[in-house]
């Protein structure tokens, strides 16, 4: 030890002065370094370790240690000196550079307090329970010892305060990612989506960062009385674009057109001459259109609606009804089916007009063979 003094220049050193010391021994409540520039040893007391709260020295240092230190009091057998301090004057030039240029950093959360998080920049940093998420958080114990990103958002130097904000930093994520998604939708695609939520109108899709909107009409070929017959929150679903309004951030989805039409295959599913049941889903001058299979909607011409004549569908028929038709044509390519009612009154007059004859038939037989009983009695 005296033959390293006597190689090293020995000063005076002052209250404020910057030194390097490499700590000796690591006691519960203060650290013992050895000072080159100074024939005395250096304390550092527990409070002078960091910005923080320290329970014991040995969670802050190790014996071999090397740091930087500040002079803060100069006694006959020892130097009292502050790590805190040297950190302090480095970080918060570092945090008026980070502020001012907005850059987005990392921090270790190391205490959990009432009202937000806090972090060790060299100072203390506290980052306020309305800034940690862009959601509200209940607990905040699991955050302990977790490393965000976060941005300085308030600055006071007299004050010792710095405010930190992870979600501006999230935000700003999700501002940048929706904006890509944005650039890169097509109308056409087919892509996959996630339901958030649910209103009376349809249902909103996150498509990657940023919602969609799937109108009630696009849920489902058939008729939809709300959207939680054919969709849940959380359902992982197919879409496709619609239209992209980039200026308003305005997505219109369609699950619809994402699966086989009610028009595929139809003419599996009904022949003509069958004769099936449907639904008078509307009433137009020159007919009425009767759905017929879910989706499916055929025409009964005004011809084909009566035998007698009718100036108007509304006389016969109206929306809602429930009829029976005969399917006359079935053109699937141009999703075309003619259909008639008359056809089907024809054959029941036909019928009922073969029943009165074989009744008139039957009664005639029947006289004469009682004429024929009654003329062998006499």
């Amino acid at each position: 030890m005296t033959e390293d003094m006597n190689q090293v220049e020995v000063k005076e050193l002052n209250v404020g002065d910057v030194i390097t010391g490499k700590v000796t021994k690591v006691e519960d409540k203060q650290v013992y370094v050895e000072v080159a520039e100074s024939k005395l040893d250096g304390i550092i007391p527990i409070s002078e370790l960091s910005s923080l709260h320290v329970e014991q020295a040995s969670d802050v240092v190790t014996v071999g240690e090397e740091l930087e230190l500040s002079v803060i009091k100069v006694e006959e057998d020892a130097l009292i000196l502050s790590k805190r301090t040297v950190l302090a004057k480095n970080a918060w030039e570092d945090l008026v550079n980070r502020y001012q240029t907005g850059e987005v950093f990392e921090a270790v959360v190391k205490d959990v307090v009432k009202g937000g998080l806090v972090v060790d920049l060299g100072v203390r940093g506290f980052i306020p329970a309305s800034l940690v998420e862009n959601y509200y958080v209940e607990d905040f114990s699991d955050y302990m010892n977790r490393t965000l990103t976060v941005k300085v958002v308030e600055l006071d130097r007299e004050k010792n305060r710095v405010i930190l904000s992870h979600r501006a930093v999230v935000e700003e994520e999700q501002k940048s990612q929706k904006q890509q998604v944005l650039d890169s939708l097509k109308v056409g695609a087919v892509i996959e989506g996630t339901v958030q939520r649910l209103t009376n109108f349809g249902a909103f899709v996150d498509i990657g960062g940023i919602d969609g909107l799937v109108h009630i009409s696009q849920l489902s070929h058939e008729h939809v009385s709300k959207p939680s017959d054919v969709v849940q929150e959380g359902q992982s679903i197919k879409v496709k674009v619609l239209s992209v309004d980039r200026d308003n951030e305005r997505i219109s989805l369609s699950v619809k057109e994402t699966l086989p039409g009610p028009w595929a295959s139809v003419s599996e599913k009904i022949s003509v001459g069958d004769v099936v049941e449907g639904k008078v889903r509307r009433l137009v001058s020159f007919g009425a259109f009767v759905e017929i299979l879910p989706g499916v909607e055929g025409l009964v011409h005004i011809s084909q609606i009566s035998n007698k004549h009718i100036g108007t569908p509304h006389e016969v028929l109206k929306e809602g009804q429930e009829v029976s038709v005969k399917v006359l044509e079935i053109n699937e390519n141009e999703q075309r089916i003619s259909l008639s009612i008359k056809d089907l009154e024809e054959s029941v007059e036909e019928d009922y007009s073969q029943y009165q004859q074989q009744e008139e038939s039957s009664g005639f037989q029947l006289g004469e063979m009682i004429g024929e009983q009654l003329k062998k009695l006499k």
